[in-house]
């Protein structure tokens, strides 16, 4: 008896653990096997991640590369083809002009007596019946026009471009003397032809048939100097930059640079339904002679550059620098960047404030050179 009670307490020690395990809930693990079946009897089918889209980057065309100046699909020809550098005013009484657009960058700076000019970058330029009119460069332009290895089309100059000219590198074709005196000469002047439409000093123009002419009688290489070209001069975004990635972006559905060009009042203003930047001058939109349409831009750099004043008239701006600052405008907003240009034939390059090289969109790009102390507006 003594051993069948100890027997009989275990039994229901036991019971009493079942018991009171009564009221918890076990769920059957679920096993999925290699086709998807569970023991359940269900079919599982698994969310699939779709991969990021890859960046693919082919020709639209045989023998097509990507231009250097836009990021556009051009012919390998026109990539290896230097580009015109023009000299152009924004004085009222010069407007319109023909040509500038086809310029794939258009640079304007201040000039002496508060007045503003361009210099239009041209690629493709051979065709072109008429462009211009034409006016007298400055040697600060003469740095941006190596940046592109360009040939600068110009009439005439002032004396500061005289040591510049001389050193024999920069590849030029002018209708009176590059320097404005005679110490210099005038290579290619008989590229250059008068119309009646408009008064001096305004009328002067060429063609890119009267400036291959000039080219073939000066020697000028057609395609680009290897020893003075760095062609990885822009950054391109893969896609489209909304500089939604910025966190310090801000909008920019206008951009007036009045204060910075005070006589031409330059403008640009945001098309949201095709992305672009259309240009106006004192006022009135700013046209091609040729096509009557408006310039527009898909790109806006605006460098701020230190400044001085040579002597009661003349300018001159700090074109190689690396603190200054400006700002890269695009997709309706804006960002503040730092420029630097440590060379004659380097590029410019634009950085963000966090020091990474900045990409700009595949389009044209408008590069406002501005005096130090002036800033524009944005709306």
């Amino acid at each position: 008896m003594k051993r069948i009670l100890p027997l009989l307490l275990a039994v229901v020690l036991v019971m009493g653990l079942f018991a009171g395990c009564g009221n918890e809930t076990y769920e059957t693990p679920v096993i999925t096997n290699a086709d998807g079946e569970n023991n359940t009897g269900e079919t599982v089918t698994e969310e699939k991640t779709e991969p990021e889209e890859e960046y693919v980057d082919v020709p639209p065309a045989e023998g097509m590369v990507r231009s250097k100046l836009t990021n556009e699909w051009i012919s390998e020809e026109l990539a290896d083809a230097r580009p015109i550098a023009v000299m152009m005013p924004t004085d009222a009484a010069a407007q319109p002009q023909y040509g500038i657009g086809n310029a794939e960058i258009l640079y304007e700076c201040m000039e002496e007596g508060g007045v503003s000019r361009q210099m239009a970058i041209i690629n493709d330029w051979n065709e072109l019946e008429r462009i211009g009119n034409v006016r007298s460069c400055r040697d600060y332009y003469l740095y941006i026009s190596t940046e592109w290895d360009a040939i600068v089309v110009h009439f005439g100059g002032v004396f500061y471009m005289r040591d510049r000219i001389k050193q024999g590198d920069i590849q030029n074709i002018s209708g009176t003397y590059s320097d404005g005196t005679a110490e210099t000469t005038a290579p290619g002047s008989g590229a250059f032809f008068r119309s009646k439409d408009k008064a001096s000093p305004h009328n002067a123009y060429v063609s890119g048939e009267s400036i291959l002419s000039a080219m073939k009688d000066l020697n000028y290489p057609k395609t680009h100097r290897v020893d003075k070209y760095e062609p990885e001069h822009f950054v391109f975004a893969k896609g489209v930059n909304n500089l939604s990635d910025a966190d310090n972006a801000k909008s920019a559905k206008s951009v007036d640079l009045s204060d910075c060009y005070p006589a031409s009042k330059s403008y640009l203003e945001y098309n949201e339904s095709d992305g672009l930047y259309y240009k106006f001058l004192h006022g009135e939109k700013q046209i091609d002679a040729a096509t009557g349409e408006q310039l527009t831009f898909k790109n806006v750099l605006i460098q701020t550059c230190y400044w001085e004043k040579r002597d009661d008239k003349y300018l001159a701006f700090q074109m190689h620098d690396v603190t200054r600052f400006g700002y890269y405008v695009t997709e309706g907003k804006y960002i503040p960047v730092r420029w630097e240009k440590t060379s004659d034939y380097g590029p410019t390059k634009f950085y963000d404030l966090k020091g990474n090289e900045i990409e700009i969109n595949t389009g044209k790009t408008y590069i406002a050179v501005i005096q130090e102390g002036t800033e524009p507006k944005f709306e």
